[in-house]
């Protein structure tokens, strides 16, 4: 039996892992919870699961979920002080990594350093801290396993120990806005924004995936994880979110990973790796397929993304500061401070701001965080709507 952490649990990923763990009874045991302010949520997953902890890292909603805790034998925790406590005193053999934002790194790193095996769902683990993730990975030799579907099809259509990689063709839905005309971005609001095609995700990834600087994030995940460099990541425009993601070999040979919209999909995977396993979850119908399309991204309607491959081809600091002045670019939005457009707009200012340096340390990099983010707190400043 796999024992699990589970960060981010009432979460988009976290809630549809433990749905994964429903499909496997006596696989896996969930033996700590973690969540932000959902208490609530957290009750009903911990009456259920029986974990031996609960992390709630907001303090209001700890002091609730504490006062109606039932479970002597379940210990609740407050703040990411309780997190990284939870992660000494209980034996995990797997961390699902699907805190939100940059608050999901310390506890990876952590994990990581403890020789424990990943199944990575936060992007911004890698894109702000993957100088530091890959020397934790390689001093104790836990595995990563990519939990998003494009990075999990990649994972699974690479051959190993091949020498004729060419190249990654990472797909894109396109988002809500791919066929609006650029002036009209500038008119969104967030509800249109968080209405996506295909996925049901996060208010934050959402957003991302408007802007396609999630598409960005995962080039620069991409690099890390495959050590494919920027020049052989092509990202392609497909609405149909049909196939995730596909590789190209120097013979000709493409390599296409295909499946329903379906996180529950990837994160199994990525549960159960190196094993497949038979699930009850809808397949996919080629009979039911108008057609697949495919087609480049408007950089110039999207600068999102153009930004992302600058700051990985950049390296050393910049993807960190690209990532938390985007944090509060998609923050601002939601709270209607700034337009759709400023997002990138906020990002780019800051970025050209910023004097990229290497990252010695996790205290380091939560100080290019914090700069990143006071820089982008005073643009939605000067820039309110």
């Amino acid at each position: 039996m796999k024992r699990l952490a589970i960060l981010g649990a009432t979460g988009s990923i976290g809630t549809q892992t433990l749905q994964v763990v429903d499909a496997f009874p006596g696989q896996f045991e969930v033996v700590i919870l973690a969540g932000h302010s959902n208490w609530q949520l957290l009750l009903q997953q911990a009456e259920k699961y029986h974990p031996a902890c609960i992390v709630v890292t907001e303090p209001t909603a700890y002091e609730k979920l504490k006062q109606e805790n039932r479970d002597p034998g379940c210990a609740v925790l407050c703040g990411m002080q309780g997190v990284l406590s939870a992660l000494d005193t209980y034996q995990i053999d797997m961390l699902v990594g699907a805190m939100s934002g940059a608050a999901g790194i310390e506890p990876t790193l952590k994990a990581l350093e403890m020789g424990i095996d990943l199944a990575l769902a936060n992007k911004e683990t890698l894109v702000a801290g993957g100088d530091l993730v890959r020397k934790a990975q390689q001093k104790s030799g836990a595995k990563i396993l990519p939990v998003d579907s494009e990075h999990s099809a990649i994972f699974q259509c690479i051959e190993p120990g091949s020498k004729c990689l060419n190249k990654i063709l990472l797909t894109a839905s396109g988002g809500p806005f791919r066929t609006w005309d650029k002036e009209a971005l500038y008119q969104v609001t967030p509800a249109q924004a968080l209405k996506h095609p295909n996925w049901s995700m996060g208010q934050k990834i959402t957003i991302d995936s408007a802007t396609l600087m999630n598409k960005g994030l995962e080039v620069i995940e991409a690099n890390w994880l495959f050590g494919v460099d920027y020049d052989n990541i092509q990202v392609l425009v497909h609405p149909q979110s049909i196939i995730h993601s596909m590789v190209e070999y120097g013979d000709g040979t493409v390599l296409a990973h295909l499946g329903k919209a379906d996180m529950r999909i990837p994160i199994q995977y990525a549960l159960t790796w190196p094993e497949r396993a038979a699930n009850p979850f809808p397949k996919l119908d080629f009979t039911k397929l108008a057609g697949l399309e495919f087609f480049d991204p408007d950089y110039d309607k999207f600068p999102a993304l153009a930004l992302a491959f600058q700051a990985g081809r950049t390296g050393k600091s910049a993807p960190a500061v690209l990532n938390g002045a985007n944090e509060i670019a998609v923050a601002a939005f939601l709270k209607e401070q700034i337009g759709f457009m400023d997002i990138p707009a906020l990002v780019g200012w800051v970025v050209e701001q910023h004097n990229p340096v290497e990252i010695e340390s996790f205290a380091h990099l939560l100080e290019i965080d914090r700069w990143a983010r006071n820089q982008a707190e005073l643009f939605v400043k000067n820039h309110k709507k």
